[in-house]
C-alpha cells in the first residue's frame, strides 16, 4: 500500500527531529558510525522499522550483482538516509544518495553531514 503525503510528512518530520537531537547531544567531530548508531537507536525508540547497512544489489539486465553497495539507514523501507561526517559535502555524495534511491525505487532520500556546527546546514533532501 502506498504511503500518503501526510504519512511521509510525519515520517520525515520524526527523522529530522531525531537527527537534530543526535547532533545536539553529540555535536560535530565524531565518526560517521557513531551518528549512525545513535540515529538508528533514536528512530527505533519511536517504533520505526530501521535497517542499518541495508544491502543494495545492482541489477543489470537479468544479472544481479552484489557490488557491496549499502544504504546507511533505510527507514520504514521507504526513506534513504546517507550519513556523513566530512568537511564538506560534494557531488559524489549526492550521486550516492540518488543512486540508492534509483536502484531501490525509493522516493525520498536525505544526505546528512553531522560534521557541521548547525545540522540545518548539513542536510539535503532529495525527491524522485
Amino acid at each position: 500500500m502506498a504511503r500518503s503525503y501526510t504519512e511521509f510528512d510525519n515520517l520525515t518530520s520524526n527523522i529530522l527531529k531525531c537527527a537534530y537531537d543526535v547532533h545536539t547531544k553529540l555535536g560535530p567531530g565524531l565518526l560517521e558510525s557513531a551518528y549512525k548508531e545513535c540515529l538508528s537507536y533514536k528512530l527505533q525508540t519511536l517504533g520505526l522499522f530501521v535497517e542499518k547497512e541495508k544491502a543494495m544489489p545492482l541489477i543489470f539486465e537479468e544479472v544481479k550483482l552484489d557490488c557491496g553497495y549499502r544504504i546507511d539507514i533505510l527507514v520504514e523501507k521507504t526513506i534513504v538516509l546517507e550519513l556523513k561526517s566530512v568537511e564538506a559535502l560534494n557531488d559524489v555524495h549526492t550521486s550516492q544518495v540518488l543512486t540508492y534511491m534509483r536502484l531501490g525505487e525509493f522516493k525520498i532520500g536525505y544526505l546528512m553531514n553531522f560534521n557541521v556546527s548547525s545540522l540545518r546546514n548539513g542536510i539535503k533532501r532529495y525527491v524522485l
